[in-house]
C-alpha cells in the first residue's frame, strides 16, 4: 500500500502541506487520530504505508520508535528507509475549548491581516499561499481579532476540494485547520523574523463536513510556548457557527534559511 501527495497539496518548498499530509495518513485509522511529521513529507513521491507491527523487521531503526505496542490503531508512513510520519488513533476529540466565533462581518475584516503576510516564507502554500488562485488553494487568510487572542479567516469551499456528494474532503479539512493555528501561535509567541515553525504533530476531529459554498470561518488561538515547542488550537465553523471540527498542533520552529526538504523535525521535542 502506498501513498502519493500530489504537488497542489505543497506546503513549504518541495513537500506536501503538514494538515493535508496528516489527514491523509489520518484516513487510515477510525475516528480522530494523532499524526506526527518526522521528516517534510516529499511530494509525488510513493511512500509506504505501514499498519500495526508490519515493518518491525526493518534493519534501519535509528529513527523509529519501539513497536513492541504497535496494534492495528498505528500507522507509519516511509520514503524507502525513512520515517516520514506515524499516526494512532485517539480515545477522543482534543480536549478543546472553541473559544466564542465572530460575525463573518469580523472574519472578512481582518482577513490577511496577520503580520505574516507582510513577508510570508511559504507564497505557494495549498492552505495559506497568497500565490495560489482560486481553485488551486484554500486561500484561508488569517488575521488576529482586535483585543482577543483569536486569528480568523473566511473560507468558502470550492468544488475541486469536495466529493462527489458535494462535502469536502476530510484531507482538506484537515488542511484548512493547519495554516491558521501556526500563524496564531508564530505572532503570540513573537517569533522573530528570522524563524519560521513547521507542523511536528497534529490531533483532529470532525463531526461533520462542510458543503461546497458553505460560508465558512476557520478560527485559531495560541495555546503554550516551551522552547522551541508551540501549540496551539482551531476550528472550522460551519455557516450558523456550528463547530464542525477541531484540532490540537505542535509546532517546531526552525531558521528560516534552514527550512527544505532535509529539515529534520526532532522526534524528541515532539511526543
Amino acid at each position: 500500500m502506498s501513498l502519493v501527495i500530489p504537488p497542489r497539496f505543497c506546503g513549504p518548498e518541495g513537500s506536501g502541506n503538514g494538515g493535508y499530509v496528516c489527514g491523509r495518513i489520518a484516513a487510515y485509522l477510525d475516528g480522530p487520530a494523532t499524526v506526527t511529521l518526522r521528516r517534510p513529507p516529499p511530494l509525488a513521491t510513493p511512500m509506504t504505508v505501514e499498519r500495526g507491527d508490519q515493518g518491525s523487521d526493518r534493519s534501519d531503526r535509528s529513527d523509529r520508535s519501539d513497536r513492541s505496542d504497535r496494534s492495528d490503531r498505528s500507522v507509519r508512513i516511509y520514503d524507502g528507509d525513512t520515517l516520514i510520519a506515524e499516526a494512532s488513533s485517539s480515545a477522543a476529540s482534543p480536549a478543546l475549548q472553541v473559544p466564542e466565533p465572530v460575525s463573518m462581518a469580523v472574519a472578512r475584516a481582518v482577513a490577511g491581516r496577520a503580520r505574516y503576510y507582510a513577508d510570508p516564507f511559504f507564497p505557494d502554500c495549498f492552505v495559506c499561499g497568497m500565490n495560489r488562485g482560486p481553485g488551486e488553494g484554500l486561500r484561508i487568510f488569517p488575521g488576529p481579532v482586535p483585543g482577543r487572542p483569536l486569528w480568523v479567516a473566511p473560507w468558502m469551499p470550492d468544488p475541486s476540494v469536495t466529493g462527489a456528494d458535494g462535502t469536502v474532503r476530510p484531507e482538506v479539512v484537515w488542511a484548512a485547520l493547519d495554516c491558521p493555528s501556526g500563524i496564531a501561535a508564530g505572532e503570540a509567541f513573537g517569533l522573530a523574523s528570522d524563524t519560521a515553525i513547521l507542523l511536528g504533530q497534529m490531533t483532529a476531529s470532525m463531526s461533520a463536513p462542510p458543503l461546497v459554498g458553505d460560508q465558512c470561518q476557520v478560527i485559531a488561538w495560541p495555546d503554550e510556548r516551551d522552547g522551541r515547542k508551540l501549540t496551539a488550537g482551531s476550528a472550522l465553523l460551519g455557516p450558523g457557527g456550528e463547530t464542525l471540527a477541531v484540532a490540537r498542533a505542535v509546532w517546531l520552529t526552525v531558521p528560516r534559511p534552514q527550512i527544505t526538504r532535509q529539515e529534520l523535525q526532532p522526534k524528541e521535542n515532539v511526543p
